[in-house]
Protein backbone atom coordinates (compact mmCIF):
# COMPACT_ATOMS: atom_id res chain seq x y z
CA UNK A 1 0.00 0.00 0.00
CA UNK A 2 2.90 2.44 0.40
CA UNK A 3 4.34 1.42 -3.20
CA UNK A 4 3.97 4.23 -5.35
CA UNK A 5 2.85 2.45 -8.85
CA UNK A 6 5.12 3.44 -11.98
CA UNK A 7 3.88 6.29 -13.93
CA UNK A 8 2.14 4.94 -17.99
CA UNK A 9 0.76 7.78 -19.92
CA UNK A 10 -2.53 7.06 -21.24
CA UNK A 11 -2.81 8.01 -25.33
CA UNK A 12 -3.81 11.32 -26.40
CA UNK A 13 -4.93 12.10 -22.40
CA UNK A 14 -7.07 14.73 -22.98
CA UNK A 15 -5.96 16.72 -25.19
CA UNK A 16 -8.91 16.93 -27.50
CA UNK A 17 -11.28 16.78 -24.60
CA UNK A 18 -14.72 19.14 -25.06
CA UNK A 19 -14.31 21.36 -22.34
CA UNK A 20 -17.58 23.55 -20.71
CA UNK A 21 -16.74 26.99 -21.21
CA UNK A 22 -18.93 28.96 -18.46
CA UNK A 23 -19.75 32.81 -18.79
CA UNK A 24 -21.50 33.96 -15.66
CA UNK A 25 -20.90 35.40 -11.94
CA UNK A 26 -17.48 34.99 -11.07
CA UNK A 27 -15.92 34.54 -7.33
CA UNK A 28 -11.99 35.13 -7.75
CA UNK A 29 -9.78 37.41 -6.49
CA UNK A 30 -8.39 40.62 -8.42
CA UNK A 31 -4.82 40.58 -9.39
CA UNK A 32 -3.57 42.58 -6.78
CA UNK A 33 -3.28 39.70 -4.41
CA UNK A 34 0.18 39.03 -6.64
CA UNK A 35 1.84 41.30 -4.51
CA UNK A 36 1.62 39.32 -1.37
CA UNK A 37 4.26 37.09 -3.17
CA UNK A 38 5.99 39.36 -5.69
CA UNK A 39 7.23 42.04 -2.80
CA UNK A 40 8.71 38.54 -1.08
CA UNK A 41 10.61 37.99 -4.55
CA UNK A 42 12.27 41.05 -5.78
CA UNK A 43 13.54 42.12 -2.29
CA UNK A 44 14.45 46.11 -3.43
CA UNK A 45 11.75 46.55 -5.04
CA UNK A 46 8.25 48.26 -3.75
CA UNK A 47 4.96 48.03 -5.13
CA UNK A 48 2.34 51.27 -5.13
CA UNK A 49 -1.32 50.18 -5.65
CA UNK A 50 -3.26 53.91 -7.08
CA UNK A 51 -6.23 53.02 -5.16
CA UNK A 52 -9.48 53.08 -2.82
CA UNK A 53 -9.28 51.71 0.90
CA UNK A 54 -11.09 48.30 -0.09
CA UNK A 55 -7.56 47.88 -2.28
CA UNK A 56 -5.35 48.38 1.01
CA UNK A 57 -8.03 46.23 3.01
CA UNK A 58 -7.43 43.38 0.78
CA UNK A 59 -3.91 43.69 1.07
CA UNK A 60 -3.40 43.73 4.85
CA UNK A 61 -5.70 40.84 4.85
CA UNK A 62 -3.62 38.82 2.03
CA UNK A 63 -0.46 39.98 3.39
CA UNK A 64 -1.34 39.55 7.08
CA UNK A 65 0.37 42.64 9.62
CA UNK A 66 3.65 42.71 8.93
CA UNK A 67 5.35 43.73 12.93
CA UNK A 68 9.54 43.21 12.52
CA UNK A 69 9.63 44.91 9.26
CA UNK A 70 7.94 47.88 6.81
CA UNK A 71 6.18 46.22 3.80
CA UNK A 72 7.59 47.25 0.59
CA UNK A 73 3.67 47.01 -0.58
CA UNK A 74 1.40 50.35 0.37
CA UNK A 75 -1.96 51.49 -1.42
CA UNK A 76 -1.66 55.50 -2.83
CA UNK A 77 -5.74 56.35 -1.58
CA UNK A 78 -7.63 58.01 -4.13
CA UNK A 79 -10.25 59.96 -2.37
CA UNK A 80 -13.63 61.57 -3.14
CA UNK A 81 -11.49 64.56 -3.83
CA UNK A 82 -9.62 62.92 -6.57
CA UNK A 83 -12.92 61.60 -8.08
CA UNK A 84 -14.71 64.28 -8.27
CA UNK A 85 -11.91 65.66 -10.42
CA UNK A 86 -11.11 68.95 -7.04
CA UNK A 87 -7.15 67.51 -7.12
CA UNK A 88 -4.57 66.55 -9.75
CA UNK A 89 -4.73 62.95 -9.59
CA UNK A 90 -1.07 63.35 -11.02
CA UNK A 91 0.35 65.94 -8.70
CA UNK A 92 -1.02 63.92 -5.64
CA UNK A 93 0.58 60.83 -7.13
CA UNK A 94 4.15 62.36 -7.59
CA UNK A 95 3.99 64.16 -4.12
CA UNK A 96 3.24 60.58 -2.44
CA UNK A 97 5.98 58.79 -4.84
CA UNK A 98 8.48 61.62 -4.08
CA UNK A 99 7.82 60.94 -0.12
CA UNK A 100 7.90 57.25 -0.55
CA UNK A 101 11.52 57.64 -2.11
CA UNK A 102 12.25 59.74 0.39
CA UNK A 103 11.79 57.46 3.03
CA UNK A 104 12.96 54.35 1.55
CA UNK A 105 16.36 55.25 -0.43
CA UNK A 106 16.80 51.69 -0.85
CA UNK A 107 14.28 50.71 -3.35
CA UNK A 108 15.84 50.55 -6.66
CA UNK A 109 12.76 49.14 -8.62
CA UNK A 110 9.13 50.79 -8.10
CA UNK A 111 6.05 49.59 -9.72
CA UNK A 112 2.68 51.48 -9.84
CA UNK A 113 -0.25 49.33 -9.80
CA UNK A 114 -3.39 50.26 -11.36
CA UNK A 115 -6.48 48.92 -10.10
CA UNK A 116 -10.36 49.59 -10.64
CA UNK A 117 -10.54 53.18 -9.36
CA UNK A 118 -7.70 54.42 -10.94
CA UNK A 119 -9.06 52.91 -14.29
CA UNK A 120 -12.49 54.71 -13.37
CA UNK A 121 -11.08 58.25 -13.38
CA UNK A 122 -8.80 57.08 -16.48
CA UNK A 123 -5.35 57.98 -14.44
CA UNK A 124 -2.60 56.98 -17.12
CA UNK A 125 0.51 54.78 -14.62
CA UNK A 126 2.35 53.95 -18.10
CA UNK A 127 2.87 57.74 -18.22
CA UNK A 128 3.22 58.67 -14.73
CA UNK A 129 6.00 56.01 -14.79
CA UNK A 130 7.79 57.32 -17.51
CA UNK A 131 7.59 61.13 -15.59
CA UNK A 132 8.72 59.76 -12.66
CA UNK A 133 11.59 57.55 -14.23
CA UNK A 134 12.60 60.44 -15.63
CA UNK A 135 12.46 62.82 -12.20
CA UNK A 136 14.45 59.71 -10.61
CA UNK A 137 17.24 59.42 -12.66
CA UNK A 138 19.24 56.04 -12.89
CA UNK A 139 18.79 55.72 -8.98
CA UNK A 140 15.36 54.50 -9.64
CA UNK A 141 13.58 52.28 -12.52
CA UNK A 142 9.64 53.27 -12.31
CA UNK A 143 7.41 50.20 -13.96
CA UNK A 144 3.17 50.22 -13.89
CA UNK A 145 0.93 47.42 -14.39
CA UNK A 146 -2.28 46.78 -14.15
CA UNK A 147 -3.96 44.90 -10.73
CA UNK A 148 -7.64 45.96 -11.25
CA UNK A 149 -9.99 43.34 -10.93
CA UNK A 150 -11.66 44.51 -14.46
CA UNK A 151 -8.85 43.38 -16.29
CA UNK A 152 -7.13 40.74 -14.06
CA UNK A 153 -8.05 37.70 -11.67
CA UNK A 154 -5.99 36.64 -8.96
CA UNK A 155 -2.11 35.33 -10.36
CA UNK A 156 -3.10 37.04 -13.87
CA UNK A 157 -1.20 39.82 -11.75
CA UNK A 158 1.85 38.26 -11.68
CA UNK A 159 1.80 38.13 -15.36
CA UNK A 160 1.03 41.67 -15.79
CA UNK A 161 4.10 42.45 -13.97
CA UNK A 162 6.39 40.10 -15.24
CA UNK A 163 5.27 41.01 -18.78
CA UNK A 164 6.24 44.54 -17.72
CA UNK A 165 9.26 43.64 -16.45
CA UNK A 166 10.50 41.98 -20.00
CA UNK A 167 10.87 45.43 -22.19
CA UNK A 168 13.90 46.68 -20.13
CA UNK A 169 16.00 43.24 -19.53
CA UNK A 170 19.21 43.65 -20.93
CA UNK A 171 19.66 42.57 -24.76
CA UNK A 172 22.02 39.44 -25.22
CA UNK A 173 21.70 36.52 -27.87
CA UNK A 174 24.01 34.21 -26.08
CA UNK A 175 22.94 30.28 -25.38
CA UNK A 176 20.87 30.40 -22.03
CA UNK A 177 18.14 29.51 -20.46
CA UNK A 178 15.57 31.48 -17.72
CA UNK A 179 12.86 30.00 -15.67
CA UNK A 180 9.78 32.28 -15.74
CA UNK A 181 7.60 32.90 -12.68
CA UNK A 182 7.73 33.18 -9.26
CA UNK A 183 9.40 30.65 -7.11
CA UNK A 184 11.11 30.98 -3.53
CA UNK A 185 14.59 31.20 -2.58
CA UNK A 186 15.14 27.89 -1.61
CA UNK A 187 13.72 26.58 -4.40
CA UNK A 188 15.73 28.47 -6.95
CA UNK A 189 18.77 27.20 -5.16
CA UNK A 190 17.26 23.45 -5.95
CA UNK A 191 16.92 24.18 -9.85
CA UNK A 192 20.34 26.06 -9.90
CA UNK A 193 22.22 23.09 -8.30
CA UNK A 194 20.17 20.39 -10.28
CA UNK A 195 20.78 22.61 -13.97
CA UNK A 196 24.67 23.15 -13.13
CA UNK A 197 25.27 19.21 -12.77
CA UNK A 198 22.87 18.76 -16.25
CA UNK A 199 25.21 21.29 -17.38
CA UNK A 200 23.32 24.61 -17.93
CA UNK A 201 25.16 27.28 -16.37
CA UNK A 202 24.06 30.48 -17.97
CA UNK A 203 20.49 30.35 -15.99
CA UNK A 204 18.58 33.47 -15.26
CA UNK A 205 15.51 33.98 -13.43
CA UNK A 206 12.60 36.13 -14.03
CA UNK A 207 11.29 37.64 -11.54
CA UNK A 208 14.97 38.08 -9.95
CA UNK A 209 15.75 38.60 -6.19
CA UNK A 210 17.15 41.56 -6.96
CA UNK A 211 16.46 44.35 -9.48
CA UNK A 212 19.74 44.60 -10.31
CA UNK A 213 19.92 40.85 -11.46
CA UNK A 214 17.06 41.27 -14.14
CA UNK A 215 18.17 38.09 -16.59
CA UNK A 216 19.41 39.00 -19.90
CA UNK A 217 17.01 38.19 -22.82
CA UNK A 218 17.78 37.33 -27.06
CA UNK A 219 17.24 35.00 -29.95
CA UNK A 220 19.76 32.71 -27.60
CA UNK A 221 17.31 32.52 -25.05
CA UNK A 222 14.92 29.67 -24.12
CA UNK A 223 12.78 30.19 -21.38
CA UNK A 224 10.78 27.40 -19.09
CA UNK A 225 7.44 28.63 -17.40
CA UNK A 226 7.36 28.00 -13.45
CA UNK A 227 3.71 28.74 -13.97
CA UNK A 228 1.05 28.11 -15.78
CA UNK A 229 -0.71 31.43 -15.82
CA UNK A 230 2.11 33.38 -17.45
CA UNK A 231 0.89 33.47 -21.23
CA UNK A 232 1.37 37.67 -21.25
CA UNK A 233 4.77 37.10 -20.14
CA UNK A 234 5.40 34.47 -22.50
CA UNK A 235 4.76 36.06 -25.49
CA UNK A 236 6.69 39.18 -24.64
CA UNK A 237 9.60 37.47 -24.54
CA UNK A 238 8.64 35.53 -27.42
CA UNK A 239 8.46 39.16 -29.39
CA UNK A 240 12.32 39.54 -27.96
CA UNK A 241 13.17 36.58 -29.66
CA UNK A 242 13.02 33.65 -26.90
CA UNK A 243 12.21 30.13 -27.11
CA UNK A 244 9.81 28.67 -25.10
CA UNK A 245 10.76 25.45 -23.82
CA UNK A 246 7.41 22.95 -24.09
CA UNK A 247 6.96 20.75 -20.86
CA UNK A 248 4.74 19.88 -18.25
CA UNK A 249 5.07 22.08 -15.03
CA UNK A 250 7.27 21.11 -12.18
CA UNK A 251 4.89 20.00 -9.89
CA UNK A 252 5.08 16.29 -8.45
CA UNK A 253 8.09 14.14 -9.49
CA UNK A 254 6.47 13.16 -12.78
CA UNK A 255 6.26 17.05 -14.22
CA UNK A 256 9.55 18.17 -12.20
CA UNK A 257 11.30 15.31 -13.92
CA UNK A 258 9.98 16.08 -17.55
CA UNK A 259 10.53 19.74 -17.05
CA UNK A 260 14.17 19.66 -16.57
CA UNK A 261 14.48 16.86 -19.27
CA UNK A 262 12.78 19.33 -21.60
CA UNK A 263 15.39 21.49 -20.87
CA UNK A 264 18.09 19.39 -20.87
CA UNK A 265 17.20 18.08 -24.35
CA UNK A 266 17.34 21.53 -25.86
CA UNK A 267 20.49 22.30 -24.51
CA UNK A 268 21.74 18.53 -26.11
CA UNK A 269 22.08 17.03 -22.96
CA UNK A 270 22.19 13.03 -22.83
CA UNK A 271 19.32 11.19 -21.03
CA UNK A 272 22.34 8.86 -19.80
CA UNK A 273 23.58 12.32 -18.15
CA UNK A 274 19.63 13.10 -16.80
CA UNK A 275 19.27 9.68 -15.69
CA UNK A 276 22.38 10.32 -13.17
CA UNK A 277 21.54 13.54 -12.20
CA UNK A 278 17.90 13.46 -11.52
CA UNK A 279 17.02 9.74 -10.51
CA UNK A 280 17.91 9.85 -7.30
CA UNK A 281 16.17 12.70 -6.10
CA UNK A 282 13.49 11.77 -7.82
CA UNK A 283 13.25 8.70 -6.31
CA UNK A 284 13.49 10.26 -2.87
CA UNK A 285 10.49 12.71 -3.79
CA UNK A 286 8.43 8.87 -4.63
CA UNK A 287 9.21 7.68 -1.24
CA UNK A 288 7.98 11.16 0.53
CA UNK A 289 5.08 10.84 -1.39
CA UNK A 290 3.57 7.17 0.11
CA UNK A 291 2.44 8.92 3.29
CA UNK A 292 0.01 11.24 1.42
CA UNK A 293 -0.79 8.38 -1.19
CA UNK A 294 -2.59 6.53 1.71
CA UNK A 295 -4.73 9.50 2.65
CA UNK A 296 -5.55 10.49 -1.07
CA UNK A 297 -5.91 7.97 -2.80
CA UNK A 298 -9.32 7.06 -4.28
CA UNK A 299 -10.71 9.92 -2.71
CA UNK A 300 -12.64 12.32 -5.07
CA UNK A 301 -11.56 15.45 -5.78
CA UNK A 302 -13.34 19.25 -7.42
CA UNK A 303 -11.68 21.91 -8.99
CA UNK A 304 -13.51 25.55 -8.60
CA UNK A 305 -11.27 27.74 -10.78
CA UNK A 306 -9.29 30.40 -9.20
CA UNK A 307 -5.49 30.15 -10.09
CA UNK A 308 -5.02 28.62 -13.12
CA UNK A 309 -3.25 26.03 -11.80
CA UNK A 310 -6.10 23.56 -11.71
CA UNK A 311 -4.98 21.30 -14.52
CA UNK A 312 -0.92 20.88 -13.34
CA UNK A 313 -2.99 19.83 -9.94
CA UNK A 314 -5.22 17.65 -10.95
CA UNK A 315 -2.55 15.76 -13.27
CA UNK A 316 -0.13 15.52 -10.19
CA UNK A 317 -3.59 14.45 -7.75
CA UNK A 318 -4.25 11.87 -10.34
CA UNK A 319 -1.21 10.25 -11.36
CA UNK A 320 0.71 10.13 -8.68
CA UNK A 321 -1.68 10.31 -5.29
CA UNK A 322 -4.66 7.96 -7.12
CA UNK A 323 -7.32 10.64 -6.42
CA UNK A 324 -10.26 10.58 -9.10
CA UNK A 325 -10.78 13.61 -10.46
CA UNK A 326 -14.45 14.84 -10.27
CA UNK A 327 -14.58 18.07 -11.93
CA UNK A 328 -10.96 20.63 -13.02
CA UNK A 329 -12.23 23.72 -13.41
CA UNK A 330 -9.67 26.69 -14.28
CA UNK A 331 -10.40 30.44 -15.00
CA UNK A 332 -8.63 30.21 -18.54
CA UNK A 333 -7.46 27.37 -20.60
CA UNK A 334 -4.36 27.95 -22.63
CA UNK A 335 -4.44 24.44 -24.66
CA UNK A 336 -0.70 25.34 -26.37
CA UNK A 337 0.87 25.89 -22.45
CA UNK A 338 -0.72 23.16 -20.96
CA UNK A 339 -0.44 20.85 -24.31
CA UNK A 340 1.45 18.30 -22.25
CA UNK A 341 -0.50 18.76 -18.99
CA UNK A 342 -3.71 17.97 -21.13
CA UNK A 343 -1.81 15.11 -22.53
CA UNK A 344 -1.29 13.40 -19.21
CA UNK A 345 -4.92 13.63 -17.62
CA UNK A 346 -7.26 10.73 -17.32
CA UNK A 347 -8.80 10.04 -20.30
CA UNK A 348 -12.67 11.83 -19.63
CA UNK A 349 -11.95 14.10 -17.15
CA UNK A 350 -14.66 16.86 -16.93
CA UNK A 351 -12.49 20.19 -17.80
CA UNK A 352 -14.69 23.06 -17.54
CA UNK A 353 -13.08 27.13 -18.26
CA UNK A 354 -14.46 29.88 -16.65
CA UNK A 355 -17.09 30.05 -14.01
CA UNK A 356 -20.91 30.44 -13.73
CA UNK A 357 -20.70 29.60 -9.51
CA UNK A 358 -24.39 28.71 -9.56
CA UNK A 359 -24.04 26.11 -11.95
CA UNK A 360 -20.89 24.79 -10.47
CA UNK A 361 -22.14 24.66 -6.32
CA UNK A 362 -25.21 22.82 -8.09
CA UNK A 363 -22.21 20.24 -9.84
CA UNK A 364 -20.32 19.49 -6.96
CA UNK A 365 -23.43 19.13 -4.45
CA UNK A 366 -24.25 16.02 -6.98
CA UNK A 367 -20.56 15.09 -7.20
CA UNK A 368 -20.16 14.83 -3.40
CA UNK A 369 -16.41 15.56 -3.75
CA UNK A 370 -14.08 14.00 -1.04
CA UNK A 371 -11.93 17.23 -1.25
CA UNK A 372 -12.46 20.61 -2.72
CA UNK A 373 -10.18 23.13 -3.88
CA UNK A 374 -11.78 26.67 -4.15
CA UNK A 375 -11.06 30.36 -3.48
CA UNK A 376 -11.20 31.62 -0.18
CA UNK A 377 -14.61 33.09 -0.64
CA UNK A 378 -16.43 29.89 -1.05
CA UNK A 379 -14.47 27.55 1.15
CA UNK A 380 -17.19 28.88 4.58
CA UNK A 381 -20.13 27.98 2.87
CA UNK A 382 -18.62 24.80 1.21
CA UNK A 383 -17.40 23.74 4.66
CA UNK A 384 -20.89 24.79 6.22
CA UNK A 385 -22.72 22.29 3.58
CA UNK A 386 -20.25 19.32 4.66
CA UNK A 387 -17.85 19.40 2.27
CA UNK A 388 -13.92 19.71 2.91
CA UNK A 389 -12.08 22.25 1.29
CA UNK A 390 -8.62 23.57 0.34
CA UNK A 391 -7.69 27.50 -0.10
CA UNK A 392 -6.19 27.10 -3.85
CA UNK A 393 -4.41 30.55 -2.86
CA UNK A 394 -2.12 28.69 -0.41
CA UNK A 395 -1.01 26.54 -3.48
CA UNK A 396 0.41 29.60 -4.52
CA UNK A 397 1.80 31.26 -1.48
CA UNK A 398 3.73 27.31 -0.51
CA UNK A 399 7.06 26.65 -2.32
CA UNK A 400 5.86 23.67 -4.07
CA UNK A 401 7.84 23.36 -7.23
CA UNK A 402 10.54 20.72 -7.63
CA UNK A 403 11.48 17.22 -6.00
CA UNK A 404 11.89 18.28 -2.50
CA UNK A 405 8.67 20.20 -2.46
CA UNK A 406 6.26 17.30 -3.74
CA UNK A 407 5.86 15.53 -0.56
CA UNK A 408 4.85 19.11 0.86
CA UNK A 409 2.45 19.96 -1.66
CA UNK A 410 0.95 16.63 -1.54
CA UNK A 411 0.32 17.10 2.20
CA UNK A 412 -1.48 20.34 1.37
CA UNK A 413 -4.46 18.29 -0.09
CA UNK A 414 -3.84 15.16 2.76
CA UNK A 415 -3.91 17.76 6.10
CA UNK A 416 -7.84 18.78 5.12
CA UNK A 417 -9.25 15.12 5.06
CA UNK A 418 -6.85 13.83 8.26
CA UNK A 419 -8.11 16.79 10.18
CA UNK A 420 -11.70 15.87 8.68
CA UNK A 421 -11.42 12.52 10.32
CA UNK A 422 -10.17 13.78 13.34
CA UNK A 423 -13.21 15.85 14.18
CA UNK A 424 -15.81 13.30 13.14
CA UNK A 425 -16.84 12.06 16.09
Amino acid sequence: MNEISAITVEPAGCSDAPVLKERGQREVFCGLTGIVWLHRRIQDAFFLVVGSRTCAHLLQSAAGVMIFAEPRFATAIIDERDLAGLADANDELDRVVTRLVERRPEIKLLFLVGSCPSEVIKLDLSRAALRLGRKFGADLRVLSYSGSGIETTFTEGEDACLASLVPVLPASDAAQLMVVGTVAEIVEDQFRRYFSELGIHDVGFLPPRRAGELPAVGKGTFFLLAQPFLANTALELERRGAERIAAPFPLGVEGTLAWFEAAAQKFGISQARCRAVLDAPAERARQALARCRITLAGRKVFFFPDSQLEIPMARFLARELGMTLSEVGTPFLHREHLAEELALLPRGTFLSEGQDVERQLDRCDEEKPDLVVCGMGLANPLEARGFTTKWSIELVFTPVQGFEQAADLAELFARPLRRRALLKV
